[in-house]
């Protein structure tokens, strides 16, 4: 007994220096996947009346998610179109207006000029000609000029009120047309489509319930937003910098899988107080985030090793 004893301790002694595996001086952390969900949601509040996707699903960007009752935001869009219809009718009207005070300041205008001249007229005669024109028809000139010149202030000021009326119809218009913008922007914000490709992390309405307005309905967990998150002792952060590839491996993943360092913390974590004695340097660790080669391959939570070359990962 003694010596098979003896053989069995020899055997598991050989076995574990022996075993495959890591080699000594291999690198290997231990992380996890991590992701930034996007939440979509409807700015508008109203009963969802489908969801087009369930959890677990891959959609491509542009997919159909959800669409909120349109119903309100439909009507609002049609009154909008009519207002603006209304608008620029009355810009038309306001228009001709202007043109009808253009052509009276113009005949104004001319009548001013022609009792002018004969103002002019009248008055040089009865300087050449003392007694040779009537006072009576001199006077009556003037009094037919002054009242041509009014006319034509007149005719100035309507045509200014013309033109003031035709500006504040104009901008009733983009006022309106910014209106029927907005509710046509609500009106497909109702039933938005996928920003990116990923994975439907959650649904979080049914159809047929009340959804508030900008409250989730659903999470998506877009490809690039995967990552790889693991720790580096100070030792080791400087040999990792953004744009370095690594080796990663989990569980029942595929061989050859890589990642691409995208961040390195600039701070520690579990930081020691003030001075950093020889121990106190060990245990400083610098969060590190990488882009895995196959986002789709991964579960955001599921741990992973990261290491330098994929020699180096454990073999599983």
């Amino acid at each position: 007994m003694l010596i098979a004893a003896i053989v069995v301790v020899a055997g598991l002694v050989l076995w574990l220096l022996l075993k495959p595996g890591r080699h000594a001086g291999d690198e290997q952390f231990t992380g996890y996947v991590v992701s930034d969900d996007i939440y979509m949601s409807s700015p508008v509040g109203g009963t969802l009346t489908r969801v087009s996707v369930r959890r677990g699903q891959r959609v491509n960007a542009g997919a159909a998610l959800f669409r909120v009752d349109p119903t309100v935001r439909e009507a609002q869009t049609e009154q909008a179109r009519a207002t603006i219809a209304a608008n620029r009718a009355q810009v038309e009207q306001q228009r001709a207006g202007l043109g009808h005070a253009r052509a009276d300041l113009a005949a104004a205008q001319a009548d001013a000029d022609r009792y002018g001249t004969e103002v002019r007229r009248l008055t040089a005669a009865q300087r050449e000609k003392q007694g040779a024109i009537a006072q009576l028809d001199l006077d009556q000139a003037r009094a037919s000029y002054e009242g041509a010149l009014r006319k034509r202030d007149a005719a100035r000021t309507q045509l200014q009120s013309a033109s003031a009326a035709i500006s504040a119809a104009e901008a009733q218009v983009r006022q309106a047309e910014a209106g029927l913008t907005s509710a046509k922007r609500e009106l497909s914000d109702l039933s938005p489509p996928a920003p990116a490709a990923g994975r439907i992390e959650d649904v979080m309405f049914k159809p047929g319930e009340s959804v508030p307005a900008n409250t989730p309905i659903v999470s998506i967990v877009p490809d690039g937003e995967v990552k790889v998150r693991f720790y580096l002792p100070q030792s080791r952060v400087n040999a990792y910098r953004p744009g370095r590839k690594v080796a990663i491996g989990c569980d029942g993943c595929a061989g050859g899988m890589t990642a691409t360092v995208e961040f390195v913390a600039n701070r520690p974590e579990y930081t020691p107080p003030v001075i950093y004695s020889v121990d106190a340097r060990e245990k400083l660790v610098f969060l590190v985030e990488a882009l895995p080669s196959d986002p789709r391959a991964l579960t955001p939570g599921q741990p992973m090793d990261v290491a330098p070359d994929a020699a180096a990962l454990p073999r599983r």
